[in-house]
């Protein structure tokens, strides 16, 4: 080749932007990790590796393509299942380029079974347009009944769960009648038989309370209980519910719409039944504390009573005592006077016999006179007897009266207390300033001392 024909090389590279393979690579990494988001990719694994470092390599493919794969140490720690060869997963990543071969991977984040993990997704949806309906709301929910009479339960006929609970109840609350609805709690169509017992069971009228639910399983042994027409039969419900579904750690659509959540079937009986034993004990302590109680105000009340009585004796308790004696002396005088009078009339009725057969018309008349004249001396000495016991009570009243403190207030006097409701009779127990009660023979007034002498 002529010289003038040949290129000339150093002009035509200080012209050039020439990059290195490393910086291409790690410009292609920067352009492919920036302008393309965080994924879900889904698809089966191959050629699976996990060397000493900890971290996985792998390629995930379908029918028509791959792609290279790596999941770091820090992100694997959390996935809850061994992959291999031939699982179907679904994996969250970026898009980015391994620089040393210049071949683009996936760097996975997260990694899920697909069944699994097309499941979750159904529930989380689910959930959030529920919550969103206001279908869990705490303030729509019912109160469970203390001592609820009927319980019905939706669950399996043949499982350990009703067995469980059947026999919670019994040992619990024997006084509770048990009704099962019994209904597939798994499988093809159980969602609508278990949607269709709980609507039967709460037009029913029979139950006071009704537990829905089931033993443990996988998640997709518990679905019935996820979905949509369940959770709405449970809200719909006119009665209380618990939702017993699986174990503690599960939780349901069904958990979320009931009433009230029970983290097994046993927990649900419980909940669902009051401790006959505990109830009888309880009642037990309460009656003796209010045994004790009524005693203590009785007795106080009997203190007050006898105290309040002593305080207010009046003259007229005498006046009623002298007269009740009187009434008594009266009804003793009229007895001794019918007893003498009886004797009489047996004297005479023994001496008419005596004589009945003489016939002595004077002697008879002399007695008849005489037993008139006695008659009327018994009546005589019956009535002064009377007008001087009447004369007495007089008296005795009348000195009553005039001894009663409300006869000395009648005459001018006043009955002066302290404020202890004692009796003042001395000026030396009085001090300037105190508060005094001053009686008056019509009315009261309060007084306070000013001096005294």
């Amino acid at each position: 080749m002529p010289e003038s024909a040949r290129p000339n090389n150093d002009r035509s590279q200080s012209n050039r932007s020439v990059l290195s393979v490393s910086d291409l690579n790690r410009e292609v990494k920067h352009l492919l990790e920036s302008s393309i988001p965080l994924l879900w990719v889904g698809g089966e694994i191959s050629n699976f590796a996990a060397p000493s470092s900890g971290h996985w390599y792998f390629t995930l493919k379908d029918a028509r393509a791959q792609v290279r794969c790596a999941m770091f140490r820090g992100r694997n720690r959390s996935v809850r299942f061994r992959p291999g060869n031939g699982r179907e997963v679904l994996l969250r990543c970026r898009v980015g380029l391994y620089e040393g071969r210049g071949e683009y991977q996936l760097i996975v984040e997260h990694m899920e079974e697909a069944g699994l993990g097309a499941l979750m997704r159904q529930l989380e949806e689910l959930k959030a347009r529920l919550q969103a309906e206001g279908l869990f709301d705490p303030a729509r929910k019912k109160s469970l009944p203390f001592l609820p009479a009927n319980i019905g339960i939706v669950t399996s006929a043949t499982g350990a769960a009703v067995r469980d609970m059947i026999q919670i109840l019994g040992r619990r609350y024997p006084a509770a009648a048990i009704e099962l609805w019994p209904v597939p709690v798994q499988g093809r169509g159980a969602a609508q038989q278990i949607a269709a017992a709980i609507d039967s069971a709460g037009r029913s009228g029979r139950h006071d309370l009704l537990i829905v639910g089931r033993g443990g399983g996988s998640l997709e042994d518990l679905w019935p209980f996820n979905e949509e027409i369940v959770a709405r039969a449970l809200a719909a419900c006119p009665l209380p519910t618990i939702s017993a579904v699986g174990h503690e750690t599960d939780t349901t659509i069904a958990d979320l719409a009931a009433d009230a959540r029970a983290p097994t079937p046993s927990a649900a009986a419980e909940m669902a039944s009051a401790n006959a034993a505990e109830l009888l004990q309880t009642l037990a302590a309460l009656r003796q504390r209010l045994a004790r109680a009524a005693r203590l105000q009785l007795h106080h009340l009997r203190q007050q009573v006898q105290l309040t009585g002593n305080r207010l004796r009046h003259p007229r308790e005498q006046l009623q005592n002298r007269a009740q004696r009187l009434d008594h002396l009266e009804l003793r005088l009229q007895s001794a006077a019918r007893g003498q009078l009886q004797a009489y009339r047996r004297n005479l009725n023994a001496t008419r016999r005596a004589f009945s057969h003489c016939h002595p018309e004077r002697d008879i008349s002399v007695g008849r006179s005489r037993l008139q004249l006695a008659g009327r001396h018994l009546a005589g000495a019956m009535e002064t007897l009377l007008q001087r016991r009447r004369e007495q009570l007089g008296h005795t009243g009348q000195l009553l009266h005039n001894i009663s403190p409300l006869a000395v207030l009648e005459r001018g006097y006043a009955l002066v207390r302290d404020e202890q409701g004692r009796v003042i009779k001395s000026s030396r127990t009085l001090r300037a300033g105190q508060p005094l009660q001053v009686r008056l023979a019509q009315g009261s007034f309060s007084a306070r001392v000013e001096t005294t002498d």
